[in-house]
């Protein structure tokens, strides 16, 4: 649908061969709907993510590649038959409304538990508590000592992120965002905290980078470029021990730079939700995607804590070419008219984000004759 009003979030956009309605992007958000042994997608999901086609591109919620990758219950995976059959009935009825959808796709490396894997330890880069919480069967738990990672299990999991996308383009995916952010795999490989390797994927912000290069370089045997987008959170102060260090400048520059040369779709990037004064990255405290725009030349997607006005004016300033909105999204299934015509937002439930089932999920409804204020 196309609005009159032609702010600079409601404006078309090119993701390489990929055209966006407008520049609004529906975050990636965990739900937990997926309560089902398959963790499959079911026709809940289809009807969710349809509801909230508006949008100029749905990025899923966080999918397993494989059964190794399980950190938490209840999100859906990507590894089986079952599974590819239930995306793809998201990805057609996002189609059929209009709508194009990334799928991204995560692995949850020593941030897991026992509990997933029959009382096997989950692996990581070296064997080193992140000191995080997870949420298994039984409730959340602390997370322990992980096995190191050998070579040939990386080899084989960069094979099971490449199995992952040839699934999803099965399923119908119009893309990828993997999932480099937080304290998940390829954090904890960055992360000098959780990675003491000595071998060719540690030491160097280089040799500490090659997994991710790896794992992308994967993915492109099976999507074009543009096709591509990874998902970053260099100001992410998580409670265990992946935190910014002297090195995380150094490691985003690097990183950025590399990747000017990969032309993918875009990346994300999270800002910082707490002051960044006296911290090892204070120099983003003023001028986050600003910082980041000098460096990158490809497209950036911004996201936490936007707005109508904020998300213009950021694009606006060509600090970003695409904003992401996640909680808006939840209550607000027709996000994009409302943004467009001026209608109050309607506030999400906070206690049914995760509990399963269609309250709260996909029960919210669409602004019928609500008068614009």
């Amino acid at each position: 649908m196309k609005y009159i009003n032609q702010e600079p979030l409601l404006t078309e956009f090119m993701l390489g061969d990929v055209h966006l309605n407008n520049r609004i992007v529906m975050a990636s958000m965990t739900r937990g709907r997926s309560d089902n042994p398959e963790l499959a997608p079911t026709k809940l999901h289809a009807k969710y993510y349809a509801q909230r086609a508006s949008a100029g591109l749905i990025l899923t919620e966080s999918v397993w590649v494989s059964e190794r990758a399980i950190g938490s219950i209840n999100l859906p995976g990507i590894y089986s038959k079952t599974q590819i059959e239930g995306w793809k009935g998201v990805t057609d009825a996002v189609h059929e409304n209009g709508g194009k959808i990334f799928m991204q796709i995560v692995h949850s490396g020593a941030v897991s538990h026992p509990d997933f894997f029959n009382g096997a330890l989950p692996l990581g880069p070296s064997s080193i508590n992140p000191q995080e919480k997870c949420y298994t069967p039984s409730g959340f738990k602390d997370t322990l000592t992980p096995r190191a990672y050998t070579i040939p299990e990386i080899k084989l999991t960069i094979e099971e992120f490449k199995r992952a996308a040839v699934n999803a383009k099965e399923a119908g995916f119009d893309g990828i965002e993997l999932h480099a952010q937080l304290f998940t795999l390829i954090p904890q490989f960055l992360s000098e905290a959780t990675n003491q390797r000595t071998d060719q994927y540690g030491g160097s912000i280089e040799n500490r980078s090659r997994l991710l290069f790896e794992i992308l370089d994967a993915l492109l045997e099976v999507f074009n470029s543009t096709q591509l987008a990874i998902k970053f959170t260099p100001a992410a102060f998580n409670h265990g021990i992946i935190r910014p260090d002297v090195n995380t400048i150094p490691t985003y520059n690097y990183l950025l730079k590399k990747l000017n040369d990969y032309k993918l779709g875009y990346i994300q990037l999270v800002r910082p939700s707490v002051e960044l004064t006296n911290t090892p990255i204070a120099v983003l405290q003023d001028d986050f995607f600003g910082y980041f725009r000098n460096i990158y030349t490809g497209n950036i997607m911004a996201n936490m804590g936007f707005d109508w006005n904020s998300g213009n004016a950021i694009l606006r300033d060509n600090k970003a070419d695409l904003v992401s909105f996640a909680r808006p999204f939840i209550a607000n299934p027709d996000l994009v008219r409302r943004f467009a015509e001026g209608i109050t937002l309607a506030e999400a439930s906070h206690e049914t984000f995760y509990t399963g089932g269609e309250k709260g999920y996909a029960d919210y409804p669409s602004a019928t004759n609500i008068i614009p204020v």
